[in-house]
């Protein structure tokens, strides 16, 4: 493998340019580039249809699309949360000036332990966010059923599981609240993007104030809002890209079975197999656990050694959240608190898997793994 040719993580898909400045002359043409243009509105619809929800709104990324979710359900106080995720889990909730608690997470699906909540659960918390680890859906019964006790709402951080079904049910309906990311880095992008996923029309029309300054109308604010909006070029994307989706997806699975064929018999070396029944996979990530007594190289120096060979993986989620200093003085940060978070922060590695990777480029990357 030269100098030159490097392989990340993940790679955003891209239709073809031609097809792509189709849409871009019909944004030249209305001259509508943004504020819930025409691609905007459709996108909506063509999303709800795909995943198999009723409503949605648009957002110009995930993370703003979080912050509104806990602005449209009124969060405060305290709320029960995983500090095995993507900061911007903790900092939606900061920027509410909410207090996140962190839980340990479930060994072997590395989403939120529903059997720890509870006893995290006092008088200030009002819900619970949970992370949809990898697409691997928590476990939302229990969640719900700890929800409904104690009078608390559910939102989801669902970056990662787009398209995931549950019981041939879209696991996007499961909460108050879920919230998509269509970052380049996900399944489905639109450059940068994302959404929430509402329950009802009423709940919609606030979120969509919300992230329009609060305007309903021309002249007439109702609430205290943001620029959230997704303007046009990303919703044109989106639209060009869901095209491709089902074709996306089905790469993403092929290379899934040829990693965990080349990596099936490398002792120290485990790949991420959640056995969750009646429940569909979209292949956002392919975490690999590094096993260093049996391994015999810890996670980082299998790390670097990728690194070495132009492969730059990702130690997703390295460190937790609850090791930054905003977070690591809080209670619930000390890591007594969150053993299996600490433990598989520190042996977590997501090796590339994207749609132009190649079965050549899986199988260096596989023998050097195996090396």
């Amino acid at each position: 493998m030269n100098d030159s040719h490097k392989i990340f993580v993940t790679r955003p898909f891209l239709p073809p340019l031609s097809e792509f400045t189709q849409y871009l002359e019909k944004i030249w043409d209305n001259k509508w580039l943004t504020n819930q243009g025409p691609y905007h509105q459709e996108l909506e619809t063509e999303l709800c249809e795909y995943l198999g929800v009723e409503y949605l709104s648009l957002f110009a990324n995930g993370t703003i699309a979080l912050v509104t979710a806990l602005q449209a359900l009124k969060i405060s106080g305290e709320v029960i949360t995983t500090p095995y995720s993507f900061v911007a889990t903790a900092h939606s909730l900061f920027w509410n000036n909410i207090t996140p608690v962190f839980v340990d997470i479930d060994p072997e699906t590395c989403n939120i332990d529903s059997n720890k909540i509870e006893t995290a659960i006092t008088p200030k918390t009002t819900a619970i966010m949970p992370v949809h680890c990898y697409g691997t859906p928590c476990d939302v019964g229990s969640i719900q059923h700890i929800a409904d006790t104690y009078g608390l709402k559910v939102i989801y951080d669902a970056a990662h599981a787009f398209g995931v079904q549950i019981n041939s049910k879209s696991l996007l309906e499961y909460g108050d609240l879920s919230v998509l990311s269509f970052h380049a880095t996900k399944v489905f992008n639109t450059f940068e993007g994302g959404a929430i996923i509402c329950p009802d029309l009423e709940t919609k029309m606030r979120i969509d104030y919300l992230k329009n300054f609060g305007f309903a109308g021309e002249t007439k604010v109702v609430a205290l809002g943001i620029n959230g909006k997704m303007n046009e070029i990303q919703a044109a994307f989106g639209l060009l890209h869901l095209k491709y989706i089902d074709e996306v997806i089905k790469k993403r699975s092929e290379i899934d079975t040829l990693y965990r064929k080349l990596l099936a018999d490398t002792p120290g070396i485990n790949c991420f197999s959640v056995g969750v029944s009646n429940t569909s996979n979209n292949y956002s990530y392919f975490p690999i656990f590094v096993n260093q007594k049996e391994y015999g190289k810890s996670r980082d120096e299998l790390y670097n050694k990728l690194k070495e060979n132009n492969i730059f993986g990702r130690r997703y989620f390295y460190p937790l959240i609850s090791h930054f200093p905003i977070y690591s003085g809080l209670e619930s940060s000390i890591s007594s608190n969150l053993t299996v978070a600490e433990k598989i922060a520190k042996e977590v590695i997501c090796l590339p898997i994207y749609p132009d990777l190649t079965n050549s480029d899986v199988n260096k990357i596989s023998s050097i793994l195996c090396e």
